[in-house]
């Protein structure tokens, strides 16, 4: 029997955990992380505007033993790759085979009263906050911005501008509503038409859009941007992404910002040793980072979980990473597009943005739901 350790209960480390179990029943998997409850990101969105309870798209960590997944909740204090171990609050576990799929850590204190001022879209911790100050505000100017790159799932700011600004209307609200980002479009990867689709959307909706915006600090009604500033009544904010201090004080990162792998078989620099997910930097053909998104992650954690089962039978792993996948962008209306193509296509991604229909709006319910029972049987 052989150890698994796996590091992280996103996306990635959880479709380890599966897909594992499936080609091996009978070695050890052990799953670390510090939350209670996996929660599919879109789900904030729909439960900060009241659509549904956070509780509707939670997932228990604990239920992974019902799949013969141990679970350990805990906070990764060291990592060791060159031995393949990890500590878990100061504890020791050593393994066969070690993944990394730990995530991004959200950067907001390096923006200057962004923690002060700003309130946190991507913070689990922060939503019911966020659900209080969007049901109590009486009218006027709401700012949702980027404060940093990379960050996760890209379209999500479009998305939650739209929403927003239709939730605010469906309640006799008058407010305007305005998103920004450093980027110098909407979302790059699906090019200058697509941008403007994206843009044409944000329009009919009233909202504004302001590209080319780099934040440098959050003051009370404001966000500074070098020289100017834009006064607003309420902030929103994503802030930067950085990788995990316990991943860079590793080695895993060796040189640069993010766990260095191998782009299709997510191998590390250390034999047994994989990175998955929003913790690394794979880069596309074009020199740009691949998209921060949860199917990435899933698709990376089924090819790690096959090489590694490969590996313990003594094959010589075949399984790589192909950078299909998509995400979901809802445009308001009942409607979704999709931002979908083969991101590691050489030499340039090849991405397309799909027109507004209800029927993506209706997978995007079921990729969740379909998660969820899969991962932990259903629902907490």
């Amino acid at each position: 029997m052989r150890r698994v350790l796996i590091l992280g209960a996103g996306f990635g480390g959880l479709a380890t955990a599966h897909e594992l179990r499936r080609l091996r029943p009978d070695d050890e998997i052990i799953v670390v992380d510090r939350a209670t409850h996996f929660m599919v990101g879109f789900r904030k969105t729909w439960a900060m505007l009241g659509a549904e309870p956070p509780d509707a798209g939670r997932g228990r960590l604990v239920d992974l033993e019902k799949f013969g997944i141990s679970y350990r909740q805990g906070n990764v204090t060291a990592i060791d790759p060159a031995a393949c171990a990890a500590e878990v609050d100061g504890e020791r576990l050593e393994a066969d085979a070690l993944v990394v799929a730990l995530g991004a850590r959200l950067a907001g204190d390096e923006i200057p009263g962004f923690r002060e001022h700003a309130l946190n879209l991507y913070d689990a911790d922060s939503l019911a906050d966020v659900r209080r100050a969007l049901h109590d505000f009486e009218g006027g100017s709401v700012s949702i911005g980027v404060y940093g790159l990379p960050y996760k799932c890209p379209p999500a700011p479009y998305e939650i501008a739209i929403l927003t600004h239709e939730f605010f209307k469906a309640r006799g609200v008058a407010a305007t509503v305005e998103v920004f980002t450093p980027l110098p479009m909407s979302l790059p990867i699906v090019g200058a038409a697509g941008c403007g689709v994206i843009d044409a959307r944000l329009a009919q909706h009233d909202v504004g859009f302001l590209p080319a915006h780099t934040a440098t600090g959050v003051e009370e009604g404001a966000v500074i941007f070098g020289d100017s500033r834009r006064q607003y009544d309420l902030l929103l904010g994503v802030p930067p992404h950085r990788c995990p201090l316990v991943v860079q004080e590793s080695g895993l990162t060796g040189d640069g910002d993010w766990a260095r792998v191998d782009p299709r078989t997510l191998q590390t620099d250390f034999p047994g040793v994989y990175a998955i997910g929003d913790v690394t930097a794979i880069l596309m053909g074009n020199g740009k980072p691949l998209p921060m998104a949860g199917v990435f992650a899933e698709g990376e954690g089924q090819v790690v979980a096959r090489r590694i089962a490969s590996e313990f039978d003594g094959g010589a792993p075949q399984e790589l990473f192909d950078g299909k996948g998509g995400c979901f962008l809802e445009v308001g209306d009942g409607l979704a597009m999709m931002v979908e193509g083969e991101f590691l296509a050489q030499p340039e991604p090849r991405v397309e943005l799909s027109p507004p229909d209800a029927a993506y709006l209706g997978r995007k319910v079921e990729f969740e739901r379909e998660r969820l029972r899969s991962w932990f049987g259903g629902p907490a």
